[in-house]
């Protein structure tokens, strides 16, 4: 694991809730004699409270699953589908070893959805996390063919985060003479997954799952108050536009 990757994890930490505003909070407390700390603190205050809400996690995740597109419909002259992994269960004591999380569960049962209607190979793309004695492209192969019945044609077992599976997927696919691909993940994360499997030099449909940000419930009284779960989607919705503004920025 290289220093930056720790240094890039580490400033993602503390630009995203709840760090963002306990650091606002903190330099308050810290500042405390000066005539601005209490604007401050309202500040780190406030913004601790919206993220919590679920109007405006809601609002921040459908930011990006309008740019990420709406559910698979077709997919012409795609080669291979490609699903991305999120993250193992560490020594879940219930499957007597790692497993895949909830996130990586989900997409892969999209994936194998797909894989069905579309009759397309797939591929597993996830490094191996800190202390996990598998990659999670091994775990995860091993859950679509025994669980859901889907062969796996590739593993791609060396990445650490997106920007890597892009490019060892990319790596793999080409060789096999795969250019155009399905590629599944959560809907909030297709805009920047897209971004990068496309600078890897691949062509990309979108296989959104699990969209989180489009309701047709309306907004009750109990919406407005804080909620872990709305923590949880501004969590991932910040990471995900922060990610995208890093983009940007280096391409510049």
């Amino acid at each position: 694991m290289s220093i930056t990757f720790l240094l890039k994890n580490l400033m993602g930490t503390l630009l995203l809730p709840p760090a963002n505003a306990l650091l606002l909070l903190g330099l308050a407390a810290l500042c405390r004699k000066r005539r601005w700390a209490f604007g401050l603190a309202l500040l780190g205050g406030l913004l601790l409270l919206l993220q919590t809400l679920p109007p405006v996690a809601n609002a921040l995740m459908r930011s990006l699953e309008q740019r990420g597109g709406p559910a698979l419909v077709e997919a012409s002259g795609a080669q291979a589908i490609v699903v991305l992994g999120s993250g193992l269960n560490i020594d879940a004591a219930e499957y007597g070893g790692d497993t895949v999380n909830e996130r990586s569960l989900i997409r892969l049962r999209y994936g194998a959805t797909l894989a069905r209607q579309l009759h397309l190979p797939i591929l597993v793309s996830g490094g191996r996390p800190f202390k996990a004695s598998r990659s999670e492209s091994e775990v995860m192969a091993e859950i679509i063919e025994r669980e859901l019945g889907i062969p796996v044609r590739w593993r791609e077992t060396e990445s650490q985060d997106t920007a890597d599976n892009a490019a060892m997927s990319a790596a793999i696919l080409k060789a096999a003479g795969v250019k155009r691909i399905v590629l599944v993940t959560q809907a909030f994360h297709i805009p920047r997954a897209q971004l990068l499997f496309e600078a890897a030099g691949l062509e990309v449909i979108a296989g959104p799952t699990d969209f989180k940000g489009r309701s047709s419930q309306p907004i009750g009284l109990f919406d407005w108050l804080p909620q872990e779960k709305a923590m949880q989607n501004s969590y991932f919705a910040l990471h995900e536009w922060l990610g995208i503004l890093w983009l940007h920025l280096a391409r510049r």
